[in-house]
């Protein structure tokens, strides 16, 4: 039998970007330790398949919630429904993003703004109207997925790396103005994983050498890696842990 501490069993949880990916193994490992959760997307089809494969696959309560977490309107109207349908929120998790790669000074403004409001501007939104809810109640676990490009960068990503810079002190920040309610807002900040959006990467054989020379567990991660470190920073473990960064990534921040 696990710790106590480490219990999530009942609690609700709303992971945006979620039908595939980083976000759709999160929602997984949720479910899997016992909570009801909310899956966000844009695409509705997308979305109810995942829902209905994760419903069968943990025997979970799991929800389906389309809307556009960069649109401050469809947020402040889509939280208050989806805590009506499921119940109010324990756990956000803003997972929400993209990556675009071009040499810095080719880079569209609107590409730029795009990486912005996808990567950073929805978990302000999101995580505005989640924590004026959670503020009212005295509790609440709100996880930011960053990245390692939080902390270092690779040429070609400067945008990139900006906005999860941007979310690394956003974390923070919300700690400061949140703690005091009973709130804990850490990140979770993933290396190089083997995802559907990695693909390309994965297949490049001078990439991925470089991946397992750079990274001292000498592989890329695998989604399951993130779920044990979420799990924490969703259960009463962390209580006292807040405004952290949790890197997941084989080493590859701690090594030159």
């Amino acid at each position: 039998m696990s710790h106590p501490l480490f219990d999530i069993r009942g609690r609700v949880a709303l992971v945006t970007g979620s039908s595939r990916g980083i976000g759709r193994a999160l929602a997984q490992g949720l479910a899997e330790a016992g909570c009801a959760v909310v899956l966000n997307g844009r695409d509705r089809h997308a979305l109810e398949r995942t829902r209905a494969e994760l419903a069968d696959r943990t025997g979970a309560t799991v929800h389906a919630q389309a809307f556009d977490v960069t649109d401050p309107g469809a947020v402040a109207e889509a939280i208050p429904r989806l805590e009506d349908l499921a119940g109010p929120l324990d756990i956000l998790v803003n997972n929400a993003g993209m990556q675009h790669r071009a040499p810095f000074t080719e880079f569209l403004t609107e590409d730029w703004h795009r990486l912005l409001e996808t990567n950073l501007s929805s978990a302000f939104l999101v995580g505005r109207e989640v924590a004026r809810r959670m503020t009212a109640r005295g509790s609440g676990k709100i996880v930011n997925i960053c990245s390692v490009q939080s902390e270092v960068v690779r040429p070609g990503i400067a945008p990139y790396s900006a906005t999860k810079g941007g979310l690394k002190m956003l974390t923070k920040g919300m700690c400061a103005d949140l703690g005091p309610s009973g709130i804990q807002v850490n990140g979770l900040a993933p290396g190089y994983f083997d995802t559907e959006l990695t693909a390309a990467l994965v297949a490049d054989e001078t990439f991925t050498a470089w991946v397992r020379g750079r990274t001292p567990a000498g592989r890329w991660g695998q989604v399951g890696d993130l779920v044990g470190a979420l799990i924490f920073l969703c259960s009463p473990a962390s209580d006292f842990v807040n405004g952290q960064l949790l890197y997941v990534d084989g080493g590859m921040t701690s090594v030159l």
